[in-house]
C-alpha cells in the first residue's frame, strides 16, 4: 500500500528539477542537495505514490508517463506559489494588488511608463507585473494564470474570457530606409512579389495581408526565414536583411527613428482592433477590471499605443 501523506513540496521541485536537467547530479546540483539525497528523495516519492516515476538510461533518467504528469503539475504549483509569495511581500510594503499583463506576439513597451504613471495616479493601491509575451495562445495564458490582462489582436472571444476595446491600429509594410520602395505612398500586391520577406507567423490570419493584399493580387513575397521576435524582425529589415508586415504600433518607434521606414498595406490599408482580454470571471469587479478599463481609457485618449 502507497504511504501517506503524498508528495509535499521538496517533491515537486526536485520533479521539475529533473524534468529541467535530466541528471541525478546536474538536478542535484540545481536543488543544493547532494546526489544520494535526492536519489534517496526519488525513491522516497516512488514508495509513497506506490508507482515507478523514473527508469536509468545510462546517467540519465528517462521520465514516466506518471512522472511527466507530474512535472506539469510541479510546474504550475511551484510558480503560483512563488507568485504568491512575491505577492504578499508587496502587500507589506502597501500595494494592495498584482496585476499581470501580457501582449501578444510583441514585447514592445515604450508604451508602458505613460500608463504606468497614469495607472498609479488613479488605482495607487494596484501594482503592473509585465509578463513575457504570450505568442499566439491568449486564452491559455490566463486560463494557467501566467497573465490577468492580454492585450491582443485576436479577432474572436474564446470560451472563458472576455474582451475590452482598445483601439484601431494599422499593420505596416516595413523596409530598410535605403530601400527602392521608400519612395511609394502605399504598398500594393505588384510591389512585393520576390521581396525578401521575414514573418513570425507562417500560417495565414484571416483580414490580414494574406488575405487582404498577396492572395487577391496572386503575388507574393519571397519568404526568407521565420523569427518569432518582431523586435528581433525590425533589426534585420532596419540591417537591409527583408522586409515584413508589423503593427505600426509596434514598429512606430524604430520609423520616428529613421531606422525603417513604413508604408500602408494596400491603398485602403489594413487596419486591426487590439483588445484587452481578460478571464470571464474578472469581468464584473475588482481590480483585474479596473486596470483593464484604465487602460482603455488611457489607449483612446492616446490614440492607442503609438
Amino acid at each position: 500500500m502507497a504511504e501517506g501523506p503524498f508528495l509535499d513540496l521538496r517533491h515537486l521541485k526536485m520533479i521539475r528539477a529533473i524534468a529541467e536537467h535530466g541528471r541525478v547530479n546536474d538536478a542535484a546540483e540545481a536543488l543544493g542537495v547532494t546526489s544520494s539525497a535526492l536519489s534517496h528523495r526519488i525513491k522516497e516519492a516512488e514508495r509513497r505514490l506506490d508507482l515507478v516515476l523514473f527508469t536509468r538510461i545510462h546517467k540519465r533518467l528517462r521520465m514516466t508517463p506518471a512522472a511527466e504528469y507530474l512535472a506539469d503539475v510541479a510546474d504550475r504549483v511551484l510558480t503560483e506559489m512563488d507568485r504568491a509569495e512575491r505577492d504578499v511581500r508587496r502587500m507589506d510594503r502597501g500595494v494592495e494588488h498584482v496585476v499581470r499583463i501580457a501582449v501578444e506576439t510583441y514585447s514592445a513597451s515604450h508604451w508602458l511608463p505613460d500608463f504606468t504613471r497614469y495607472l498609479q495616479t488613479r488605482l495607487p493601491g494596484i501594482e503592473l507585473q509585465v509578463m513575457a509575451s504570450v505568442t499566439r495562445k491568449p486564452a491559455g495564458a490566463l486560463a494557467n494564470r501566467h497573465a490577468d490582462i492580454v492585450i491582443t489582436s485576436e479577432d474572436a472571444t474564446p470560451i472563458g474570457t472576455h474582451c475590452v476595446p482598445l483601439f484601431r491600429d494599422e499593420l505596416l509594410f516595413i523596409f530598410a530606409p535605403d530601400h527602392p520602395l521608400a519612395a511609394k505612398t502605399h504598398i500594393e500586391g505588384s510591389d512585393i512579389e520576390g521581396e525578401d520577406f521575414i514573418t513570425y507567423a507562417l500560417t495565414p490570419e484571416p483580414d490580414r495581408e494574406f488575405a487582404r493584399l498577396f492572395r487577391p493580387s496572386g503575388r507574393y513575397p519571397r519568404w526568407t526565414t521565420t523569427v518569432e521576435m518582431p523586435e528581433a524582425i525590425v533589426e534585420l529589415v532596419a540591417a537591409g536583411q527583408g522586409s515584413s508586415v508589423l503593427a505600426g504600433w509596434a514598429v512606430r518607434p524604430a520609423i520616428e527613428a529613421g531606422r525603417i521606414v513604413g508604408l500602408r498595406v494596400g491603398k485602403d490599408g489594413i487596419e486591426v482592433a487590439w483588445v484587452a482580454m481578460i478571464r470571464s470571471e474578472d469581468r464584473g469587479t475588482g481590480p483585474i477590471l479596473e486596470v483593464t478599463q484604465a487602460l482603455a481609457r488611457w489607449s483612446s485618449a492616446n490614440g492607442g499605443f503609438g
